[in-house]
């Protein structure tokens, strides 16, 4: 299985399709829109990625942060959702958007995706309401396009997830260690908790 990949952007195409020149080796994956949007041709990023198989074909899903690939991967755990629809759904906002929009229950945001219609958002709503943690703010999420970014990643989240805490454990143990302290600070907090 491909964890990540870190190369350059070699090209942009299509659907939030993007080549990654990995040593002279090109990937191609697709990624959510926020993060397709803040690549620039020739610089190098790091993606988080999810490889899906079928039967007569082989896609690349790639995510700027830890948690944006544990939300794809809940995402697609639910009952009619591929991966075709868990990037639409990815696609709407950030990650923690997404992630709080599923938290508060906002079906009308989910069902805005490309593909996912108001049962299937019903659903995902019912499946991972529980699974995503707690929202870090309340009411309806409004969706975000043209780049403007919601929030930085939270990388104490993402270092959390990656010790191995399921995303509603991790939010949990965030939940009261302020914000504005550095990350190795909040993720100690986090852990003593």
């Amino acid at each position: 299985m491909i964890a990540h990949i870190r190369g350059k952007i070699e090209e942009k195409f299509g659907n939030n399709g993007i080549i990654v020149d990995v040593s002279g080796v090109g990937y191609e994956m697709l990624v959510p829109t926020p993060d397709f949007e803040a690549c620039t041709l020739g610089e190098e990023r790091k993606f988080y990625t999810y490889h899906a198989v079928k039967e007569n074909s082989e896609e690349l899903y790639g995510f700027s942060s830890l948690l944006a690939k544990k939300l794809f991967e809940l995402l697609i755990s639910v009952q009619g959702v591929g991966p075709k629809a868990g990037i639409a759904i990815m696609s709407l906002a950030e990650a923690e958007e997404v992630r709080n929009a599923i938290a508060n229950g906002d079906v009308a945001f989910v069902s805005k995706a490309s593909g996912v219609g108001k049962k299937s958002a019903e659903r995902v709503i019912v499946d991972l309401k529980d699974k995503v943690g707690i929202p870090s703010h309340y009411g309806a999420t409004e969706v975000k396009f043209g780049g403007s970014k919601v929030g930085e990643s939270d990388e104490a989240l993402d270092a959390l997830i990656a010790l191995g805490f399921p995303l509603k454990e991790a939010t949990a143990a965030l939940e009261k260690v302020p914000v504005d302290l550095p990350v190795e600070e909040r993720i100690k907090l986090a852990l003593k908790k």
